[in-house]
C-alpha cells in the first residue's frame, strides 16, 4: 500500500515565481533528477493541465501521464492518469509565503509500483524523491532570477 511522503524547503522567491518555475515542465529535465523529457499534452491559462513524463531512476523506468490542478497563488497538485510501471504517482507542492518575502515550499508524494519492493526500500526513494526534488526547485529558482533580491 502506498504511503505519503512529506518535505519543505525555504526558497528565496514569491510563490508566484515559484510556481513559475513549477509550471515549466519542459525543463525538469534540467533540474529535477531522473526526468528525461515531458511533453504537455493539453493545457489551460497558460498552465500545463495534462502532461507526459519520461522517467529513468535508476532501476525504475517508465513513461506516465500526470494530470494537474493548479490554485492560481498557492498550490499545485497532480495525479497519476497512467503508466507502465507507476500504480499510484500523486504529490502536491503548497506555498506559503513569509512577510520576509520568502517562501516555504512543501512538497507531498505518494508512489507505488508494480514490482514487488520491501516498504523500508520504497520508503527510502521516496524520500530520496521529494527531498532531491525540493533541493532542484530551490535551486533552479534561486539561480534563474526568479527573485529580484
Amino acid at each position: 500500500m502506498a504511503q505519503r511522503t512529506e518535505s519543505r524547503i525555504w526558497i528565496e522567491a514569491s510563490p508566484p515565481e515559484i510556481l513559475q518555475v513549477i509550471a515549466d515542465l519542459q525543463s525538469y529535465p534540467q533540474w529535477s533528477e531522473g526526468i528525461t523529457s515531458v511533453e504537455i499534452l493539453e493545457s489551460e491559462n497558460g498552465r500545463p493541465i495534462r502532461a507526459r513524463f519520461v522517467l529513468d531512476a535508476g532501476i525504475i523506468k517508465d513513461t506516465y501521464e500526470l494530470a494537474y490542478t493548479w490554485n492560481d497563488t498557492s498550490s499545485v497538485s497532480w495525479t497519476l492518469v497512467g503508466a507502465t510501471v507507476l500504480t499510484v504517482m500523486d504529490g502536491s507542492y503548497s506555498l506559503n509565503a513569509a512577510d520576509n518575502g520568502d517562501t516555504e515550499v512543501s512538497y507531498a508524494l505518494t508512489v507505488d509500483i508494480k514490482m514487488p519492493m520491501l516498504g523500508m526500500l520504497k520508503r527510502k526513494a521516496e524520500q530520496t524523491i521529494v527531498e532531491t526534488a525540493l533541493k532542484g526547485l530551490k535551486v533552479r529558482v534561486e539561480s534563474h532570477g526568479a527573485t529580484s533580491r
